[in-house]
């Protein structure tokens, strides 16, 4: 387990919302939720053996971590159910606070891709359900 590779994602997390690193290469993006992984995704990026460190993990988050094979997790907060699929799936993770549900930006209801994926347990089939919330989204 490259727990030096968290280590370093902890301290270079400061000025973004994520940061990925591995074997001595890391990974930033400033963007919110969960787009920075999708991104990645989308960019076709191999994320295999990374350790992640990121402001929100919740359980929409934890799932695409698990599709693509993140081996350690840090998070600022951590989702009880994020971290419940972190658990299923043994990836290892640290986190500053617990919560029950990640809100959602205007703090008055659960955030959208946490309802999305609030019925699911397989991590694919909540890839394809964000992306296509995501891509709803965004086309609006």
């Amino acid at each position: 387990m490259r727990k030096i590779d968290l280590q370093i994602a902890k301290k270079n997390l400061l000025n973004h919302t994520i940061c990925l690193c591995k074997d001595n290469t890391c990974l930033f993006s400033d963007k919110k939720g969960i787009s920075p992984m999708m991104d990645f995704i989308n960019d076709n990026i191999d994320l295999n053996g990374y350790s992640v460190a990121d402001l929100i993990v919740g359980k929409a988050v934890a799932f695409l971590f698990v599709k693509c094979n993140i081996k350690n997790v840090y998070a600022k907060v951590l989702s009880k159910s994020g971290k419940e699929i972190l658990d299923k799936y043994h990836i290892y993770y640290e986190y500053e606070t617990i919560t029950e549900k990640i809100i959602n930006r205007e703090g008055n209801d659960i955030c959208p891709m946490e309802k999305v994926v609030l019925n699911i347990d397989d991590a694919e089939i909540a890839y394809i359900k964000l992306k296509e919330k995501l891509d709803n989204m965004r086309n609006f």
